[in-house]
């Protein structure tokens, strides 16, 4: 819900604040949302391990990081708050709670985009935790959302729950309910090459690594 409020709501706000100067209103959308996001990831990553991605939270489910059972706990609970979260932030500014968006952004160039920056959304996260470097996540993660905002013509979705969510408002961060499903199928395409690339870059988390640089030479031969 935070992180929907977050993204919509400063969305409406650079809209307010910079009429007529979209390259200004990208600017106070993606800073907010990389410092909001890291400070929402160190708030509630110690009690949920901050899933607030379906595709995340499936990765880390084929990984063996999270059960299926709790995957698939998670999934209506990120769409719901992400919902929450935009009619939250319509709430704020005035607005009808729920108003459809009208923000066609489906074209070829927008899908490949979604899956650029979802492949590399996963990489980066499960880079960080099969090199035992989990805690630099919250600063990583807003720093290449906050990135992913200028160098994908998307603007960086990468996130199925908060692409319904955003449905919900239309303002600068919405997406017409007509280009959610293509965006949604390409960021579950781009998590699974993103999988792949975890599998590609890190075959092993650091830890097991350790062990078995641990273990006789003989033994060590004997895994691989």
């Amino acid at each position: 819900m935070l992180l929907a409020a977050l993204v919509v709501g400063s969305g409406i706000a650079a809209v307010q604040l910079s009429p007529d100067q979209v390259g200004l209103q990208l600017v106070e959308n993606a800073a907010a949302t990389a410092a909001g996001l890291f400070a929402i990831i160190l708030m509630v990553g110690p009690v949920s391990g901050a899933h607030f991605n379906p595709v995340v939270s499936l990765v880390d489910a084929a990984f063996g990081g999270l059960s299926w059972r709790d995957a698939a706990a998670y999934l209506p609970a990120q769409a719901a708050g992400c919902v929450a979260g935009a009619m939250l932030a319509n709430l704020m500014f005035d607005r009808s709670a729920v108003s459809i968006a009208t923000h066609h952004r489906a074209s070829g160039a927008h899908l490949l985009a979604e899956v650029v920056a979802t492949a590399g959304l996963v990489l980066l996260i499960f880079a960080l935790a099969r090199s035992d470097r989990a805690e630099r996540a919250p600063a990583a993660v807003g720093a290449y959302i906050g990135a992913a905002y200028w160098f994908t013509s998307s603007t960086s979705f990468a996130n199925p729950a908060i692409t319904v969510g955003r449905m919900f408002s239309d303002s600068f961060a919405g997406i017409a309910p007509a280009s959610a499903p293509a965006f949604v199928a390409v960021q579950l395409a781009g998590g699974a090459v993103g999988y792949g690339l975890v599998r590609l870059f890190y075959p092993r988390a650091a830890s097991a690594r350790a062990q078995a640089a641990q273990q006789p030479s003989h033994e060590r031969i004997m895994l691989r």
